[in-house]
Parts: C-alpha cells; structure tokens; sequence
C-alpha cells in the first residue's frame, strides 16, 4: 500500500518540493495517511464461468485442428518417405549413401524450431521467393524432420535381421525383392512398431511448435488469452494434448499385439 501512494502522489511530491503549500505542510506534519478506494469487484455468476468455459473450448478446438492437420500429413508423407530414404543409407552407391548420411546427420542435428525458420525464410531471403503460405513452410519442415527420424528407425531394424534370413531366401530361388516383402518387412514392422510409437507420440507435442512461424494452432490460440489476464486457457490445452496421445498408446499397443500374433509370438 506505502509503495502504491508512493507512485501514485510521487508527481505530487516533485512539483511540490520548491512550493509546497502549508495544508501540505500540515498533513505531512500530522502524519495522515490517504487511503485510496478500491473498486467493487463485479461478482461473476456460474452461468458466465461456464459460459467463458465453453467460449475458450470452442477457440482452442479451432486451433487444434491445425495440429491434427500437421500431425496426419506429417505421418502420410514421412513414412514412406523415411523409407526411401534408408534405401539410400544401405545403398552401394557410395555418392548416394554419404549424401543421404550427410542428410539425415544435418536434420536430426539440428532443431526443429530452426528449421521451421530456414524453411519460412530462407527461401525469400537466398532466393528472392518468399515462402507465401505458413501452414506449408510447416509442413514441409515437420515431414523432412520426421523422414529422417523414420529413416533411422527402419535402417536399425533392417540391419538387425539375422543374415542367415536373406540367405535362406536366395537359397530358395527367391529374388531380393521377395525376401524383403515375403520374410523380412514382418518382422521389420515388428521391430519398428515401438520406436515408431515414440515418434507419433512426439510429432503431437512437436505440432505446438509451428506457432514461431505464426502458424494459429491451439498454444497460440491459448496464450492469446493472456491480453485478457486469463493464463488458464494455456493450462486447459493440455487436456487436448492428453486425449490425444491416450488415443495414440491405445492404438500403438493394439498394433503391437496384432504384430506379434502375425509373425507367431
């Protein structure tokens, strides 16, 4: 409260140090102490609580639905892309394996936050081609990281296949490609189905980060309440955040076991 009068008479206080009045004099003398009135607080209703409740779910639904559409085309187009990618790191081509190691070591080096500005603007900036559509640059940045990542995944369950495997398939006439799909890919998908998991877990909270490039998904949506002194709508997200990556583990867990079953275990 001392600190509050100060600020508020502090104006009062300086105009008046060469031609203070004696009614001032007087009260400093006495030791009277102005108290400033506060407002009536309006009194809010629970119909308005829930009203507001309702009006912030709305808001931050609108921009979740940017996160979903982030989420499913990054996983539509890093899977297969991943995978073509690990074709190139197992490739006898050496210009093509070091250009993808070289590739893959760059993306997952580097943070995604970073690489969703290079992907914004860099292409305006080095090119003179501003990049119009932000929703793209995200995109574009999302499915390159997250091919990469994939590429990993499925080069590591790849080459932990026992050798024997593919030689057995050669001694039974069967060509490359035979091997690959009719013995190797099953037991491949189930080693990746757990790694992969961990990622689409991830890609849900790494969505919220397209928000640095202006992108309205639900955290710029949340924290845009905050002009109105409500900090609450930022804690509410996490609701969304929940029930989707709950849905995602059932999923995961669904799949792994169908996995197992399919290739005998």
């Amino acid at each position: 409260m001392i600190l509050i009068i100060l600020l508020l008479f502090a104006p009062v206080v300086f105009s008046g140090m060469t031609n203070m009045t004696d009614d001032t004099q007087q009260e400093q003398i006495s030791g009277e102490i102005i108290t400033e009135q506060k407002p009536e607080t309006k009194k809010v209703t629970l119909a308005e609580r829930f009203e507001k409740l309702w009006e912030v779910t709305k808001n931050l639904a609108r921009g979740f639905q940017f996160n979903i559409i982030i989420f499913f085309v990054t996983l539509v187009l890093s899977l297969p892309l991943g995978m073509i990618v690990t074709f190139g790191l197992m490739s006898k081509i050496y210009p093509v394996k070091w250009i993808c190691k070289i590739i893959v070591w760059v993306v997952r080096g580097s943070p995604l936050l970073l690489q969703l500005y290079i992907v914004m603007y860099a292409p305006g900036l080095i090119f003179g081609i501003p990049m119009r559509s932000r929703m793209t640059a995200a995109l574009i940045a999302f499915v390159i990281n997250y091919s990469m990542y994939f590429a990993e995944i499925y080069r590591g369950a790849i080459e932990n296949i026992p050798k024997g495997q593919f030689e057995a398939g050669k001694v039974l006439g069967l060509s490359k490609p035979q091997v690959f799909f009719n013995v190797i890919l099953f037991q491949v998908i189930k080693r990746i189905t757990a790694p992969i998991g961990n990622e689409v877990l991830t890609l849900v909270k790494d969505t919220s980060l397209a928000r640095v490039i202006a992108v309205h998904e639900i955290l710029m949506h949340a924290i845009s309440y905050t002009a109105q002194g409500l900090i609450w709508p930022l804690f509410y997200t996490l609701v969304f955040y929940l029930a989707a990556t709950a849905l995602i583990t059932i999923l995961f867990e669904y799949l792994e076991r169908r996995v197992s079953h399919a290739v005998g275990e």
